[in-house]
């Protein structure tokens, strides 16, 4: 009985002592972030400017900030259904460079045994001009049993990206007008704003280093993007505002908050693009943009804009002091 009650005691006695460490250690951090907050401002500041920097460099040698595809440029897909054997990508794509010019290949694979479907050559040739050359390759006729082929205009290409653009443009003025109007404060919501600008920014800049070629499904993904990042932003700078209390302990409540919402966001989004990765390269860009995305808008929400949140409430308390 009295070495149960003893290692009851102990047990106790170490939970106390556990719990008296912690408190200081929260308390440092705390006071640590306190004194540096707007130290860490330079962090997203300089990855913007990067950025900036990239989107500049892209327009200037290619004409635009990003690298489009041919759904937005104009251009011809063909997509070959294997027959009986796999058509060898390498072989293939050395073949027509030593034919035509600007083209892409890419393969279609089935998600549980990886054996390849279809592959799926892109050019901004038209389908007259290409078919002879992939034909040739194969050694047989391309037919609509074998392949499907998709051809579009130039003029009609150029035309659907300007509406895209300003879609994006559109969507963005709006909600800013909206976060404007919500917030009825200047520097909450240009905070708010500044952080999807500094999402969009970040996400293509990334997305050109990576080479990828942004088709009509990748506009679309930055237009979910505003919406994604818009959220979290307005959760925490609501959180901030309109609560009472001391502004760490409803920004650490509203961090929880919102970092589960995001987290949450990218492992779903992952586990799509493993699904879809093999067989549907239009969700996978989708999938794609999303998720670098998300992970600059982790960076934009817990440091740009709660940065600049707490820093406006400090010099407003300050004033009211």
């Amino acid at each position: 009985m009295e070495e149960h009650h003893t290692e009851h005691y102990t047990e106790h006695h170490e939970h106390r002592e556990e719990h008296r460490e912690t408190i200081p250690l929260k308390q440092k951090f705390e006071k640590g972030y306190n004194k540096n907050y707007k130290l860490l401002l330079l962090i997203p500041a300089i990855i913007l400017i990067l950025s900036l920097i990239q989107l500049g460099y892209s327009y200037s040698q290619n004409g635009d900030f990003i690298e489009k595809d041919i759904t937005l440029t104009g251009g011809t897909s063909i997509t070959i259904l294997i027959q009986d054997s796999e058509i060898s990508i390498n072989q293939l794509s050395n073949f027509l460079s030593n034919n035509i010019g600007d083209f892409s290949i890419r393969e279609l694979s089935d998600f549980r045994s990886g054996q390849q479907k279809a592959v799926i050559v892109e050019t901004v040739l038209g389908p007259n001009e290409i078919r002879p050359f992939v034909e040739e390759y194969l050694g047989y006729e391309l037919t609509t049993e074998n392949s499907s082929i998709e051809s579009t205009g130039s003029s009609l290409g150029e035309s659907f990206y300007n509406q895209l653009r300003i879609a994006i443009l559109i969507s963005f003025i709006l909600m800013a007008i909206i976060v404007f109007f919500i917030f009825r404060t200047f520097v909450p919501s240009a905070a708010v704003v500044i952080s999807a600008f500094a999402d969009i920014i970040m996400t293509l800049a990334f997305v050109n280093v990576l080479g990828i070629k942004v088709s009509s499904a990748g506009i679309t993904a930055i237009l979910m993007l505003i919406g994604y990042s818009v959220d979290s932003d307005i959760m925490l700078t609501t959180r901030l505002l309109k609560r009472h209390g001391e502004t760490n302990k409803n920004l650490f409540g509203a961090f929880k908050t919102g970092i589960t919402m995001t987290l949450t966001s990218i492992v779903a989004l992952t586990v799509a693009l493993v699904i879809t990765q093999s067989f549907s390269e239009v969700l996978q860009q989708i999938f794609t943009i999303l998720l670098i995305g998300l992970g600059f808008d982790i960076m934009n929400t817990w440091i740009t804009n709660v940065s600049i949140l707490k820093w406006h409430l400090d010099v407003k308390n300050k004033g009211n002091n």
